[in-house]
């Protein structure tokens, strides 16, 4: 546990005999211990492990306390927006309206689910997790002035459960009670133990009470919102851009959460339509900084005056993170998909190493589990603890999940893959399929086999085209939809889709959350891609949310996940690299460390000295 301010309390269980005398054979031999619980009171939570910033920490290690406030940052962002109401599930929500709000507790770019004050200066909560109450700040303030209450924190979630998306309320379900005892204190108690909740709640975003009492959070929101973050529009053009304005006396400026953050007067987000104009637009200067994910542009579209004069920064900062499963997912609900050696043979004909060659300079790793970078991701033979979980499924899970982890199948780059072509063929005609004048079509129904894989960024179909003449070969037919980010998200939301270039969000350790990816309880979760619906996997999900205590069985659950998933072929994985590639005209600076997690723009200011010197060159 954290170094805390403890303070005891002993609850006793009283346990009344029966009215039989105390010979009774039936009367208790003798009486319960009484158990004592433990109230620990705590500047900060981890989920596991220990806080890294103790009691009294001045500010985050990767921050320049220092660093001077001012200057303006222009970012882009690819599509439109029609909405300021990132929790609608309709609209498209602008890039930068997470800035409205702040959260009770904040995480940071150093550790992985662990909080500290921000709204809530502490939080306390029993050593058995049935409860937890965060203190309000007496300081904390709405934009528009207005203090902010437990009130605010109690609506915050009643307003979420009763009108944001069906996840909230799936997950917090075993939330039993939401209460404010006084203006400073908010307390949530729980159905059972539940530590999960206790870190998940201390990230809540609260919302102003007095503003969305009388709004609909389902619905879009044509106007800014009043927000409880430090920034507020002062400027738009609905799906064009929008501009963020940090508040002169934003309450939070000086908390140890905040120092050395939230440098810039203000963030304006121009919008483009694609990623090749959006670069265009960077290298005139219309925009200040671009992380690169593109390395064909990054390879070669930077080969221009103004970096090689200075006036453009072009750095490689790199980074051993975990990274997200990006992957080819199938939508396992599908009649198509259904069949795990379908989605197997399909792994067969997507040659990594030829795409990695020829289109992106050898510059990616292939994608090998679903906890990349981190010791829980399976390799080779289960044992352990890890065997012991999996023989409870014997029968119900493939049997290759009992020899080594699968990886996927390396070519030799050539995109000469005939050897596994003749793989995917014998496995689709175990599943029912044949070769009919060179299309695939099902024995029984006559059906072709034919699909559509939907997508929103043009950059994917350098892509999806090589995978759709590998699958023509075998007499597959693959068909690509493009269509904007609304559509997307609305298709994805209704699970309206075939299969999509998309993934997983990295999972730096199994957390309970895997819930809303994996467990059929959220199969109608857009986060739920695949559209998984496995008592297996359901268990094993259930399993790692009972073992966060437990860092060996949790290794094990981890792993047993991973093999499993692993086997059942939800996706074709893609690829990851260990490199930030990020340019920036050259009017910023940033401290000398680097935070383990992200870029770390947030902690970036503006050098006037730097500013004077790139107008006078430009």
């Amino acid at each position: 546990m954290t170094k805390h301010l403890r303070a005891f309390c002993t609850v006793l269980l009283l346990f009344s005999a029966a009215s039989a005398p105390a010979e009774d054979a039936k009367a208790p031999a003798k009486k319960e211990a009484a158990k004592k619980i433990e109230i620990i009171k705590a500047h900060a939570f981890a989920a596991r492990g220990e806080p890294l910033y103790k009691e009294g920490f001045k500010h985050f290690n990767y921050v320049n306390p220092n660093a001077p406030k001012g200057g303006d940052i222009v970012v882009s962002a690819i599509g439109t927006y029609d909405s300021f109401n990132r929790y609608a599930p309709r609209g498209d929500a602008d890039s930068g309206s997470e800035n409205f709000y702040d959260t009770l507790m904040i995480d940071n770019d150093d550790e992985v689910s662990v909080y500290y004050p921000l709204i809530a200066e502490s939080l306390e909560y029993p050593s058995d997790y049935t409860w937890v109450a965060f203190i309000i700040n007496p300081k904390a303030r709405h934009a528009d002035g207005k203090p902010i209450t437990a009130e605010d924190v109690v609506f915050s979630f009643n307003k979420f459960k009763e009108q944001g998306v069906s996840q909230f309320r799936s997950y917090y379900k075993d939330v039993i009670s939401v209460e404010a005892p006084s203006s400073h204190k908010a307390v949530f108690k729980f159905k059972e133990s539940n530590k999960d909740y206790v870190g998940a709640l201390a990230g809540l975003t609260i919302l102003p009470k007095h503003y969305w009492l009388d709004k609909d959070l389902s619905e879009p929101l044509s106007e800014p919102p009043v927000g409880s973050g430090a920034y507020v529009v002062t400027d738009y053009k609905m799906g064009q851009s929008a501009t963020y304005k940090r508040l002169d006396d934003y309450w939070a400026r000086d908390l140890p959460s905040r120092k050395g953050l939230l440098n810039f007067n203000s963030i304006r987000y121009d919008y483009y339509r694609d990623q090749t104009v959006a670069l265009e637009a960077f290298k005139t200067g219309a925009y200040d900084i671009r992380v690169e994910a593109n390395i064909k542009h990054w390879m070669q579209d930077y080969d221009i005056p103004a970096v090689k004069k200075g006036l453009i920064n072009k750095e490689e900062i790199a980074h051993d993170m975990p990274q997200p499963m990006h992957a080819f997912v199938f939508n396992i609900q599908h009649e198509l998909f259904q069949d795990r050696r379908v989605r197997q043979a399909m792994n067969y004909l997507f040659d990594f190493e030829w795409l990695n060659k020829s289109i992106y300079y050898g510059a990616y790793k292939r994608n090998t589990s679903y906890f990349e970078n981190t010791p829980y991701a399976a390799t080779g033979k289960p044992e352990g603890k890890e065997l012991e979980i999996l023989k409870a499924f014997k029968g119900k899970i493939p049997d290759e999940v009992f020899g080594e982890v699968w990886r996927p199948n390396v070519t030799d780059g050539s995109g000469n893959i005939r050897k596994e072509m003749r793989k995917a063929l014998a496995l689709l005609k175990q599943a029912g399929w044949q070769l009919k004048d060179q299309k695939l079509v099902h024995k029984k129904t006559g059906k072709p086999f034919e699909f559509e894989v939907l997508m929103y960024r043009p950059r994917m179909e350098k892509v999806a085209l090589p995978f759709k003449r590998n699958l023509e070969r075998v007499g597959i037919t693959m068909n690509l939809r493009m269509v904007d980010t609304s559509q997307y998200l609305k298709r994805m939301r209704d699970r309206d889709f075939d299969a999509t270039f998309q993934g997983y969000s990295a999972m730096p350790y199994p957390d309970p959350s895997m819930k809303i990816a994996f467990h059929s309880e959220f199969i109608d979760s857009s986060y739920n891609q695949a559209g998984v619906k496995d008592p297996v996997i359901d268990a094993l999900v259930e399993g790692i949310a009972a073992s966060q205590e437990d860092d060996d069985i949790l290794m094990a659950y981890g792993h047993a996940f991973d093999r499993v998933a692993l086997w059942n072929f939800y996706l074709i994985p893609q690829w990851h690299s260990n490199v930030f590639r990020v340019a920036s005209w050259n009017k910023f600076s940033r401290p000398s460390v680097s935070p383990k997690y992200a870029v770390g723009i947030s902690s970036w200011w503006y050098d006037e000295e730097k500013s004077k010197k790139l107008k006078k060159a430009r």
